[in-house]
């Protein structure tokens, strides 16, 4: 297997651009150091290739091959040269930036984040022959493999797949890892049964960023201190695009989850005849439940509204008594994103009747009746009918009113609007609200993030944080999810679209539309204000990231 499941650290590298295959040989660009590198993928054994031109290569980000000659990136131009020469003959330039180059037969596509298209120019005329429409807000690198240009996307986090005669997107997924910077197609042949042999295409993405990291620094007092490290590499992009219900789903991972209660009151209390409820993960589009079982006492199982339940049973929870007691569940988990566009919303079908008072409605101190959510809920959509524009526009208000704060509790959505800054609760309060009075059904979800650290195998890793996260209904479809704050980057705009209809694999979803944990006694649930779960018990979250899963 041509290093299916293997992550490429070419040896040496600092910071990744534009890669490429020519047959099974993989080249990349160092944009610092400007190597041109030849990587084997299976040993990582690196060698340059460009001895002598390594001036020539620096910043060069995007690169791709076109039988005997190497295209390039680099500051406003796009070049070409030689494999045998390398020496670097000008092409064209463009009054910003040129991010990635792709290249079949005699059409030239060359990306600009600062224009937002991709252009195409003519092999012979140098002429730009059309343009499209960026997919999407990044800096984007490119390659092109028979009718589809495979776009990636930095900061969408995103690949997409685009037919390279209209610029029409067919679908997109999510990348594994942040910060994807080049993208190639490697061609095997694979077996068809009615055809014989055809070519496969396999995708690889470049990564690079910087990752923290604690030093050991003898010279200082104490002697670890935090640092930053380039962290670059190569690894296959595994997806599946299911057509009919417009999902695509990319790279899976095989995790374990374990979640906890250890009863330790900061203040004694007596419960009779107590039930301690905490929801377990459900089984979606994708993510899938391979086992579950109980952790320190054994608890029975209840299906509410589809979702599953553990419900562990006290006779008496009385002052001094200490337990511990959750579950440990194993999961397939992917990433997903669902390719729906406002055309999509036209005709669509009455909500189920039951919704109105259950998604459309103030049960969560939504502050609906205030004047401040009121207006904000009219100026967020203006005149806009299509449900998903309705949408997208209610997100991008949001994000323009808030940025990211944590605190110690959750305010309501007024008190939010007002001060400006959120929690990604309070985020979702707003968003519920907004969405609630323009009548789109929605409800949060969520609970947890496995930390997206995939190469650290059978590794205890611990959250620092709950997370949640929002659904809305679209009729037909159905609940279609949308993060909180991880896409607010910036002031003001644009804003990626990278969880907007999709999640990446480190989302754990559990109890979808139930509350995570109650607590009740003799039949009644005990309000937060009565008894905080969070003041009788200290929960303990722990992921453990098992295997990356086969190719689909």
């Amino acid at each position: 297997m041509f290093g299916q499941f293997r992550t490429i650290r070419p040896l040496g590298a600092a910071t990744l651009g534009g890669i490429a295959f020519i047959g099974n040989i993989l080249i990349a660009i160092d944009t610092i150091k400007g190597h041109l590198l030849q990587v084997d993928p299976l040993t990582d054994n690196t060698k340059i290739l460009n001895s002598h031109q390594v001036r020539e290569f620096e910043e060069v980000t995007g690169l791709c091959v076109w039988e005997d000659t190497l295209w390039l990136t680099r500051g406003n131009s796009v070049y070409l040269c030689k494999l045998d020469s390398l020496g670097l003959e000008h092409f064209v330039t463009l009054p910003y930036p040129a991010n990635g180059v792709a290249v079949w037969e005699s059409t030239i596509y060359v990306s600009c984040q600062k224009l937002g298209y991709i252009l195409i120019f003519d092999r012979q005329t140098r002429k730009e022959i059309t343009r499209f429409r960026a997919p999407g807000v990044g800096e984007e690198n490119l390659a092109v493999c028979e009718d589809t240009l495979w776009v990636c996307d930095r900061i969408e986090q995103t690949v997409y797949a685009i037919e390279r005669g209209t610029g029409e997107v067919k679908f997109s997924v999510l990348t594994p890892f942040e910060c994807p910077t080049g993208i190639a197609v490697r061609l095997d042949q694979g077996m068809d049964e009615e055809n014989g042999k055809q070519n496969k295409q396999n995708i690889y993405v470049a990564y690079a960023n910087e990752e923290p990291y604690i030093r050991d620094n003898p010279n200082a007092n104490p002697s670890y201190e935090l640092t930053y490290r380039d962290r670059t590499f190569i690894h296959p992009l595994h997806y599946h695009y299911d057509a009919e219900k417009r999902i695509g789903l990319s790279n899976g991972y095989l995790i374990e989850m374990c979640y906890a209660e250890e009863i330790s009151p900061l203040e004694e209390v007596y419960l009779p005849d107590a039930e301690w409820r905490i929801a377990l993960p459900s089984e979606t589009d994708r993510q899938k439940v391979r086992h579950i079982e109980a952790i320190g006492l054994p608890f029975t199982e209840e299906v509410v509204d589809g979702e599953r339940v553990a419900v562990f049973k006290f006779e008496t929870l009385t002052p001094g008594e200490r337990h511990m007691f959750g579950w440990r569940a194993v999961v397939e988990v992917y990433s997903i994103k669902y390719r729906l566009t406002p055309p999509d919303m036209d005709n669509l079908p009455e909500y189920p009747v039951e919704f109105k008072s259950r998604y459309l409605v103030d049960d969560d101190e939504l502050a609906m009746e205030s004047s401040i959510v009121r207006r904000a809920a009219l100026e967020a959509v203006g005149n806009e009918t299509n449900l998903l524009r309705k949408m997208y526009s209610i997100r991008n208000f949001v994000y323009d009113q808030l940025s990211y704060g944590i605190k110690p509790y959750i305010d309501s959505p007024d008190i939010v609007l007002d001060r400006g800054v959120g929690s990604c609760g309070e985020y979702v309060g707003v968003l519920l609200a907004l969405c609630r009075l323009n009548d789109i059904p929605c409800r949060t979800v969520g609970r947890y993030k496995c930390p997206n650290t995939s190469e650290h195998k059978n590794v205890p890793l611990h959250p620092d944080y709950n997370h949640v996260w929002l659904e809305f209904y679209i009729p037909g479809r159905g609940w279609l999810p949308m993060e909180s704050n991880p896409d607010d980057i910036g002031d003001y705009g644009p804003y990626p679209t990278r969880f907007f209809m999709g999640l990446c694999w480190y989302h754990i979803e559990i109890g979808k539309g139930l509350p995570f944990e109650t607590l009740s006694s003799k039949g009644q649930r005990i309000k937060k204000e009565e008894i905080s779960i969070g003041e009788l018990a200290i929960n303990h979250i722990r992921f453990t990231i098992l295997e990356e899963l086969p190719d689909f």
